[in-house]
Parts: structure tokens; sequence; C-alpha cells
């Protein structure tokens, strides 16, 4: 979905741009890790019921940069942890 991330002012809030060149201001409304490798799902803030989308987190010089998933096996292997984090936190409630 996304090839060019830019941060906003705000540290949780982030445009994001889709490969048609459309922006969307996304929010990060969960973070969670797999393996050593940490990744955040984010919302639109324009449609907050929307589906959210997972971006890999990750830092250079101190700095925290959103990253899409390239692989397709490392998207699997992530969305199923999230959807058992999910899954968990539904029994809970």
């Amino acid at each position: 979905m996304t090839e060019e991330l830019s941060h906003q002012d705000d540290e949780q809030s982030f445009i994001i741009t889709d490969d048609q060149g459309n922006e969307y201001e996304m929010s990060i409304v969960y973070t969670f890790s797999v393996v050593d490798d940490q990744y955040a799902v984010l919302i639109d803030n324009n449609n907050p019921e929307g589906d959210g989308v997972i971006f890999k987190l990750v830092e250079e010089d101190e700095e925290t940069f959103l990253e899409p998933i390239e692989s397709d096996e490392e998207w699997q292997r992530v969305v199923t942890i999230y959807e058992e984090i999910v899954a968990e936190e539904n029994k809970k409630s």
C-alpha cells in the first residue's frame, strides 16, 4: 500500500502516501513485537472504524521510522501473531 511515509509534528500521527499518490493521515493505535522486531497498527484518522494497517517500526540514529512489510513470509507471520493478540484481548473483554 505504501511507498512514501512522512512524519507529522504529532508523535503518533503520520501522513501515508499510497501507490496511487493518495495521502492518508493515520495514527498509531497499537504496537507489538515479533521476535526482535517491532510493529505498529495504524488507522486512518478520517475513517477510525476502518481496517488498520501494519507497519514495521525501524530505529535509525535514535529516530523511529515506519516501513512497509515487504516479504509475504514476514507479513503472514506478523498478521498471524497480531490476530492471536486480538483474539486474546477479546477473551479478556
